[in-house]
């Protein structure tokens, strides 16, 4: 049965507004739906009927096969009635039926005959029912009537046959195709929605030509569009030919950018709008390029209508987040708005201002937020917290004033994603304010006390566990934990456990009285709890007293997992149960990105060893290779194997592809050979390579590959020898050489002589990122701080013009072949600042970890300050040169 829809009006609780539709049932509109059939038909009877028969269906009711049929037919007979409204609710009760292709047949010559009537509007509802219920053996019958239609002088009609080709579009894309010079001639109109439906056509049309999209917008944005819904469309297209131009790479003028700025003088509201949006949107915008839309902007600050103010303000809001200074000519217009009767208009309104203002405006803003914080929805609050975080970085001397703003909202009613921002922003305080940190702790502390949220209490009491032990009093911290263990679920209670063992791990003159709060846990009715409790008492040592703990200990409790969690969760799925118990040693260090030979064309066979099949699995079959070597089985322990690096093109006669294997004092490269020829045979294949481009690399050894058929691929080696842990870098041409014999096709047999050949392939570089394995950790923060600061290094670094922040950032990672931690390789759109962190293991197993602030200093220029800590002075030292060459 279908819901009720009832409307209460809050100030007369005993009036109420019901819904006609209230209590109907199917079965009884089915009943009704005999009407239908009577000699003598009721227009007015029978348009309620199919009102209520449309409710059902927009409600989910589900039809039966034979309850559809018998209402499709029922429906059909009142083609005869005259009566205009009656027949529109036919055309939408046949399109809501989506009748089959067997029952299409009965309505099609009706339709198509309403498709010819001289009654307009039967022609454009006819026009849309046909194109939703048919097929595209009808589309081909009908397609000159509908050809017809697109030009047709009235607008009703046109844009009928105009949104039916963009629904076609979809699935007959090769017949709207055709239509293309008569949606042409629609764009043209003078209607305005007959010239936004075909302009909206006429682009899906053409949007996978971008050349044909350039050229559309290049013809209109002389000014042939009039409609303001066509121009808004048209200014969208237009950004995106920016976007996608190689123009907008280079320092000149933007394509298109002057239309933009045109159509802010338009005389339509959403046209002027959409134009100072899409100008705010583009990628590297410049203050230049800003300034007139923001002054637009500005105008519909003041306007009358709250859409327009609502529109203006939330689009400068984005634009304070990576261009705070343009913005602050309108932070006048928007201190009138803090009091607007729109309660969206005036948190946006005061974001705004918190993002742009400056530190002596902070206390008067924090007062009137906290008027109207409880009259507004939870997503805009994260957007008040959001800001004040900012705030609060931007100007650490306030943070005690916008602390207990966030510790008193905290306490305040609100949903999880709500809760969660403060949380996040006041960790994020207390890690980047230390004079904060106290304060934020004890707010944090008394949140738990009262805390709904499962995963908060867990992420906090992990925090505390990491920040509470180093505060000048950490017993005070204690109760509060404590009380978790008695007072919540058995997931906090695990949690809080573990935070207890971090202080008494961290504190030793805590231990006494943690091992006794410990011991109760023992008694805990979840058996997590209790192993938890079990094994910390088991591991602190000293039996509670106040002794200090190994550090061993604290490394293995709370230290952070050197190993990706994949290359971890693969190697227990293959550890097979024996004598030997698992090596958490075994365990690859190196994240494994996809092998190059996956990526490559269908048409080519992977060569060789080129990829190893999974990750635990790679290193060591490249290691049991080249051990089974003579030649290179006392090179010492591989420390890295690169991924396979092409040497030849695409579908050439030998593909050819190369892996770099790194020792502490040796380089050995491994050639993958596949002979794609029927009619040849290879034999004693080599690969000369040539080190003039790399003066400290010197060969010491090389293998060549006997014999190499046709379709069975096989490898060659060349090894040099390099000054020992130093990260040698240098340039290598290769020539492949062997022996070719022509085989008979017939017997497969080869002919006794052959003739020496060469073919040349692609150089071959050792890079600086080839000394260097990219192994993650799960912490940074935490990796940094134990890493300490004596082997670090610090230096300030111009990288020059750069098309994006995107793209030195990229450019920089991939010089040092480090692996990026905690997502901090995406940079935001229209970022001019980023903090970017990489770990890894450098030649030698020397674990390295790198901050890298990135800042756009002037149009295109960009700076980096590169932080290094390392367990060797020396490797920081070489990180820096790496880049400074680089």
């Amino acid at each position: 049965m279908a819901q009720p829809l009832v409307k209460k009006d809050d100030d007369r609780d005993d009036e109420a507004d019901y819904s006609p539709f209230l209590g109907i049932e199917k079965g009884a509109v089915l009943q009704e739906a005999r009407v239908f059939n009577d000699p003598q038909l009721d227009p007015r009877r029978c348009s309620q009927v199919i009102t209520k028969l449309l409710y059902l269906l927009n409600q989910g009711e589900v039809f039966t096969k034979v309850e559809a049929t018998e209402v499709f037919f029922s429906v059909t007979k009142l083609f005869q009635s005259r009566d205009i409204g009656l027949r529109r609710m036919v055309y939408v009760m046949i399109k809501e039926l989506s009748p089959s292709a067997d029952e299409v047949i009965i309505v099609t010559s009706s339709l198509m005959k309403d498709m010819t009537s001289k009654t307009d509007m039967y022609r454009a509802n006819a026009i849309r029912v046909l194109c939703r219920i048919t097929d595209g053996t009808l589309l081909t019958q009908i397609e000159r009537y509908l050809k017809q239609a697109i030009v047709d002088k009235n607008p009703v009609v046109a844009s009928a046959a105009l949104v039916s080709g963009i629904h076609l579009l979809q699935t007959n894309p090769e017949i709207v195709k055709r239509w293309s010079n008569e949606v042409q001639e629609a764009v043209q109109s003078r209607a305005a929605l007959v010239q936004f439906h075909a302009l909206a056509l006429l682009h899906q049309i053409r949007q996978n030509d971008r050349l044909a999209v350039n050229k559309l917008v290049t013809s209109l944005t002389r000014g042939s569009v009039r409609s303001p819904l066509a121009q808004c469309l048209l200014i969208r297209y237009a950004s995106q030919v920016i976007r996608e131009s190689a123009n907008n790479t280079q320092t000149g003028d933007r394509p298109f950018y002057d239309f933009l700025e045109g159509c802010l003088r338009h005389k339509a509201e959403m046209v002027i709008f959409e134009a100072a949006r899409a100008i705010t949107e583009l990628n590297g915008v410049t203050s230049r390029e800003l300034t007139p839309a923001i002054t637009v902007l500005q105008l519909f600050l003041s306007s009358s209508k709250p859409v327009l103010r609502f529109a203006a303000v939330r689009t400068l809001n984005k634009v304070a987040m990576t261009h705070p200074m343009a913005v602050t000519n309108c932070n006048i217009d928007m201190e009138s708005l803090i009091s607007d009767q729109n309660r969206s208009i005036a948190t946006l309104a005061i974001t705004t201002l918190l993002k742009t203002g400056n530190e002596s405006s902070v206390d008067r803003l924090m007062k009137q937020i906290t008027n109207f914080m409880s009259d507004i929805a939870d997503e805009f609050k994260i957007v008040v917290v959001e800001a004040i975080r900012s705030l609060c970085l931007k100007f650490p001397l306030k943070h005690r004033s916008l602390m207990n703003f966030l510790s008193n909202i905290l306490r305040e009613e609100g949903g999880f994603e709500y809760k969660k921002a403060i949380v996040d922003s006041i960790v994020i305080l207390i890690r980047d304010i230390p004079e904060a940190k106290e304060s934020g702790l004890l707010h944090l502390c008394e949140f738990i006390e009262d805390c709904e949220f499962t995963y908060l209490s867990t992420q906090i009491l992990h925090f505390l566990g990491i920040e509470g032990p180093k505060t000048s009093d950490p017993s005070k911290y204690i109760r509060y934990i404590y009380n978790r263990v008695h007072l919540e679920n058995a997931t906090v209670r695990a949690g809080a456990v573990s935070t207890l063992a971090k202080f008494g791990a961290m504190v030793d003159t805590l231990k006494p009285r943690i091992f006794v709060l410990l011991k109760r846990c023992l008694f805990d009715n979840d058996d997590e709890v209790r192993d938890r409790a079990t094994l910390y008492l088991n591991t602190l040592g000293g039996d509670g007293a106040v002794v200090q703990t190994d550090e061993d200990v604290k490394e293995f409790l709370f230290g952070s997992l050197d190993i990706p969690l994949v290359n971890l969760e693969n190697s227990l799925k293959n550890y097979e149960p024996s004598e030997e118990s698992f090596d958490i040693n075994s365990v690859p260090k190196e994240v494994k990105t996809q092998p190059l030979a996956e990526k490559k064309a269908p048409g080519k066979k992977p060569t060789g060893l080129g990829a190893p099949a999974g990750p635990p699995s790679t290193v060591d079959a490249y290691e049991k290779l080249l051990s089974s070597i003579p030649e290179f089985a006392n090179f010492g322990k591989l420390f890295k194997s690169s991924a396979p690096v092409e040497l030849t093109e695409a579908e050439t006669e030998y593909a050819v592809n190369v892996v770099k294997h790194i020792f502490d004092g040796h380089v050995v490269f491994q050639y993958n050979c596949t002979n794609t020829i029927p009619e040849q045979l290879l034999e004693n294949v080599t690969v000369i390579v040539d080190s003039s481009e790399a003066e400290e690399f010197v060969e010491v050894a090389s293998k060549p590959l006997r014999s190499l058929p046709y379709d069975s691929p096989g490898q060659t080696f060349v090894a040099f020898e390099k000054p020992e842990g130093v990260p040698a870098v240098g340039k290598f041409s290769n020539m492949l050489r062997f022996i070719v014999k022509e085989v008979d096709p017939s017997t497969g047999e080869a002919e006794d002589d052959g003739v020496e050949d060469e073919y040349q392939l692609e150089d071959l570089e050792v890079v600086a990122a080839d000394y260097m394995l990219k192994v993650g950790v799960s912490n940074f923060r935490n990796a940094w701080e134990s890493m300490g600061a004596d082997c670090e290094r610090v230096d300030e670094y111009g990288l020059g013009p750069r098309d994006s922040l995107a793209e030195a950032v990229n450019a920089v990672i991939n010089l040092l072949g480090m692996q990026p931690c905690e997502g901090t390789e995406v940079v935001p759109s229209n970022s001019r600042s980023h903090t970017c962190l990489l770990s890894g293991v450098y030649i030698g197993n020397v674990k390295v970890l790198v901050r890298l602030q990135f800042g756009i200093d002037g149009p295109k220029d960009v700076a980096m300050k590169l932080a290094v800590r390392s367990e060797d002075e020396a490797v920081s030292d070489a990180i820096h040169e790496i880049v400074a060459s680089g």
